[in-house]
Order: structure tokens, then C-alpha cells, then sequence
């Protein structure tokens, strides 16, 4: 079968094209491909699927084979592929994934997407639809595990975001990443940000569902800013710098909560043919 390999600012991905209606989501082979030491290696597949009233369809499978709702780093990847590869013949088009359908909008350069911008709609701010146990709005709000007290915030963006500004160390963050994705108080367990705000950027270390801790998140990016912005740390309307382990992206969050604009680079590493 053949394959691409992607990545947006680390966050790593294989990607198979089926958007001719040809491919099956196979989640045992997906785990396969992920794995660094016998696989191709990668944080999760990509399949590029026929549109349901929209241009293409995006499903992504994380390497411990479940599927996630989201990807904004996979998103720019699978834009950029359509462009690139003639799927889709336009500079802005529509793609549907688990989270909804998104509008992608795409810098060209020499006849090749060179940056990839996504409105990826409205964050979920309802905690029961994040979906995480509490009523109402879960924003800036006292957590406590394994002994360390957080102050907390809980935001969707198609999937589940747990985002914290608490000053942590480096032991305690990495104690707390797969302690909280699998933390009862997520019913889904969730993504997990840990953050600092510095001179109006933002700098992000991501602990993620299915993946563990990973270069790169785009929906966390967006989940984040939308929770620094709630909580007067950055500017609502304004492009704000977000730093991830694997490289920048810009996040901009409408302040009337209408939407997230994502805009990064996704970029083709190699493509090959697998031997199944």
C-alpha cells in the first residue's frame, strides 16, 4: 500500500489516500504503521476519505488505534496532500472530520501549499459536552491530583482539552500527563496541555490522548489560547505566537467565541509502499 509521511511542527503522521472510496479504517494495521521500532513510525494515520457535502473527508487514528475526534496538525497535513496531489483543484476548500466540517484555506507557493490556515470553529466551553464531570463552564477553576493542587481549564475543539497554567516542575509535569488523560473525571480522557505565558506567547508541552507526549498539538494550541484569552492572559482578535515543543503556530481567537483560526506549516517528509 502506499503511504506519505507527514509531520506539522513534529507532530508526525502516515497518510493514506482513500479518496476515491477504496480504503477501510483498519485500527490493528494503524497501530502497526505507528510503531517507531518495527513500523513506519508515527503519532497517528491519516486517511484522506471521499466528502460527505463537503470536498474530502479526514479520519485520523492514533498509534494506540483508537480514533480521535481531531487533529490540528493532521488537518494542514491532509489539506496540504489534497492540494499538492490534485484531490482537490482549489486554494480554499471544505473538510469533514468527527469534530464537524472546517474550511481550510491555503498559501501557495510554486504551484504547492506552503501554509495551511483552519478555521476550526467554536471551542466547547460547556463542561458536560467537553466532555469532563462538572456543570457549567470549567474555566480557571481548583483541580487536585496526586496530591498537587492545579488551577484548571476545560475546553473542546472537537476533542476533550484539560489546560493548566499552574507553575509546575519538569518531574511533576511529566508525573501528571498520563496520570491526567486517564484521570475519572474525563469520560472520554483528554489531551493535556501544560502552560506558561511569557511576553504574549504562549509555550505549550502536550501530554496527548492516545499518543502520549508528542512535538506537536494544533487543537491544543487552540484550546490553550482560547483558555489564555478567557482568562485575560492574551488577546481575543489578535494572532497570538504559540510554542510547541516541535515549533510555532499562530492562534487567533474571535471574541466573541465564533470561531479559532490555526494557521502552521504541514510538511511531506517521504512517501513509500508498505508490504502489506
Amino acid at each position: 500500500m502506499k503511504f506519505w509521511k507527514y509531520h506539522g511542527i513534529g507532530n508526525d503522521f502516515v497518510l493514506l489516500d482513500g479518496s476515491k472510496g477504496d480504503l477501510t479504517i483498519d485500527p490493528g494495521m494503524c497501530r502497526r504503521y505507528c510503531d517507531r521500532h518495527f513500523g513506519i513510525g508515527a503519532d497517528g494515520v491519516l486517511y484522506i476519505m471521499p466528502g460527505e457535502n463537503t470536498d474530502i473527508t479526514m479520519r485520523i487514528i492514533n498509534a494506540d488505534g483508537s480514533e480521535a475526534e481531531m487533529c490540528g496538525n493532521g488537518i494542514r497535513c491532509v489539506a496540504k496532500h489534497a492540494y499538492d496531489f490534485g484531490i482537490v483543484k482549489k486554494e480554499e476548500f471544505s473538510i469533514h472530520t468527527l469534530a464537524g466540517d472546517l474550511k481550510a484555506k491555503l498559501g501557495i507557493e510554486n504551484g504547492k501549499a506552503v501554509s495551511v490556515q483552519i478555521d476550526m470553529g467554536a471551542p466547547v466551553l460547556d463542561a458536560r459536552k467537553v466532555p469532563v464531570d462538572a456543570d457549567g463552564k470549567f474555566i480557571d477553576q481548583p483541580f487536585s491530583v496526586n496530591g498537587i493542587e492545579l488551577r484548571a481549564n476545560a475546553v473542546s475543539m472537537g476533542n476533550p482539552h484539560f489546560i493548566t497554567f499552574t507553575d509546575l516542575t519538569d518531574e511533576q509535569v511529566r508525573e501528571l500527563g498520563p496520570v491526567l488523560e486517564c484521570h475519572p473525571f474525563f469520560p472520554r480522557k483528554t489531551n493535556v496541555e501544560f502552560c506558561k505565558v511569557k511576553d504574549g506567547k504562549i509555550y505549550i508541552t502536550v501530554y496527548e490522548r492516545g499518543a502520549a507526549w508528542t512535538l506537536a498539538c494544533g487543537t491544543g494550541a487552540c484550546a490553550t489560547t482560547t483558555a489564555a484569552a478567557l482568562n485575560g492572559m492574551v488577546p481575543f482578535d489578535v494572532p497570538v505566537d504559540v510554542h510547541l515543543p516541535g515549533g510555532w503556530l499562530k492562534i487567533t481567537v474571535d471574541k466573541d467565541l465564533r470561531y479559532v483560526l490555526m494557521e502552521g506549516p504541514a510538511e511531506l517528509v517521504y512517501e513509500g509502499i508498505t508490504a502489506e
